[in-house]
């Protein structure tokens, strides 16, 4: 399955310069882990973090204005870094499995004349079969909705930065198209420049790199579970994935009994076997074809309803059910999923989560943001990153690991929530 090596952002709010694990512009850095945990005080950029991937989840889907507006975001200039020059920009560094060679996914976005945002510029490239130093071939490039794109998996002529002009490539592609490695060279023009390329192009068949990168996006998983809609009853329906808010846990329940009887039944065992106080977890049809979910709770002979449980108790029940899914997101983002939960429960969490990343070859990468010590204690310093603010109130992030005293301590057995705690992960 995908995973993301490592991600930079500029200008987005307090996110002005951050990268996290390895990009092709910084490749000394180790890559991101199959479980990564962002730490940091209130107020420090961790929602922001969490934020970045679902507005560029929002890009792909709706366009950048619509992602602007989205989630409560505000427009370009609340979203904008303050007084930063310069678009707002990211760079997604990813592999499409282990042995693959990686991708470089690279977006500029900045207003136009009339103070709307637009996609100012897009890119993707790879290195060539066999290549192993020197620049990666671009096979997408965009200059405001303008560019050219690669047919195909075989690379062609790579086309230089001073001959991005529209007409320049047109002459160029029309003088080379006889030759062999320009055959799959194709002048690109989109009708909107406030729609991503990949979300053109992607859909199109000959474009099979284009289209991988982007199911990667369209598959990731943001959760801003909510228990009080997870209580709601839903019309009858299997549903295969639990959507962002988790008011679909019904349809989701009701897919995986029909479609895995006999793995369901187990699924809900080993999940009532982690959550305290729980005996047994079933279902009931209602006449009207909808499955409700019963919890027995220990002590009390008749089960209680979803609608009955505990914020808590539906949570981890969700987020269990999350990690078992058949055919799981190739990335699944939690923001604080200590809300609402049981200190003790919380380091059991961790562990879930981290033998979903990294025990299952087709598991999802994991990444979270979290305020609590005991989740941490589950991590190692190389999945734990820190961000603070610095003195100019942007957002700086380091990884754990990269302090030798806390890893040397952690490897003598000390837990690294508890260092954290201690105040040992605090800046020096």
């Amino acid at each position: 399955m995908a995973r993301i090596e490592g991600i930079r952002i500029h200008n987005f709010r307090a996110l002005r310069d951050v990268t996290l694990g390895r990009v092709w512009s910084q490749q000394k850095p180790e890559p991101l882990t199959p479980m990564t945990a962002v730490i940091g005080k209130n107020g420090s950029g961790k929602s922001t973090l969490f934020d970045a991937f679902g507005f560029l989840a929002d890009c792909l889907r709706t366009g950048v204005e619509e992602a602007f507006d989205a989630r409560g975001r505000g427009g370009f200039g609340r979203v904008k870094s303050q007084g930063s020059e310069g678009p707002i920009a990211f760079e997604v560094y990813y592999k499409e499995e282990g042995n693959a060679r990686p991708i470089t996914y690279e977006l500029s976005i900045d207003r136009d004349a009339s103070g709307r945002p637009y996609v100012v510029r897009e890119r993707l490239r790879q290195r060539r079969k066999g290549q192993k130093h020197g620049w990666p071939f671009s096979f997408l490039i965009l200059n405001e909705g303008k560019g050219v794109a690669w047919r195909g998996e075989t690379e062609g002529q790579q086309i230089e930065e001073g001959q991005l002009d529209l007409l320049h490539l047109m002459e160029t592609v029309k003088h080379t198209q006889d030759k062999e490695e320009s055959r799959e060279t194709e002048v690109v023009e989109l009708d909107d420049k406030r729609k991503l390329g990949i979300a053109t192009l992607g859909s199109l068949k000959q474009h099979p790199r284009v289209s991988a990168f982007r199911r990667f996006i369209e598959g990731w998983y943001l959760s801003y579970f909510n228990p009080d809609a997870a209580r709601s009853l839903p019309l009858a329906g299997p549903q295969k994935h639990l959507n962002v808010h988790g008011d679909n846990l019904g349809n989701v329940v009701q897919f995986m009994e029909r479609e895995y009887p006999k793995q369901f039944r187990a699924i809900l065992e080993r999940i009532a076997a982690k959550i305290p106080g729980i005996t047994r977890i079933d279902t009931e049809r209602t006449p009207d074809g909808r499955l409700l979910l019963r919890f027995n709770d220990r002590g009390f002979q008749d089960p209680f309803y979803a609608q009955q449980m505990s914020d808590g108790t539906l949570k981890i029940f969700a987020y269990l059910l999350l990690l078992e899914d058949p055919t799981p997101p190739p990335f699944l983002c939690v923001e604080e999923p200590e809300n609402g939960l049981y200190h003790k429960l919380l380091e059991t969490l961790a562990k879930e989560l981290r033998e979903h990343a990294t025990g299952r070859k087709s598991g999802s990468q994991v990444f979270v943001t979290t305020h609590q010590p005991y989740f941490v204690d589950a991590l190692s310093p190389a999945e734990v990153w820190i961000l603070e603010k610095a003195a100019d109130g942007f957002a700086v992030i380091r990884r754990a690991s990269d302090d030798a005293t806390v890893d040397n301590m952690v490897k003598e057995g000390l837990p690294l929530g508890g260092l954290w705690y201690s105040d040992y992960l605090d800046a020096r």
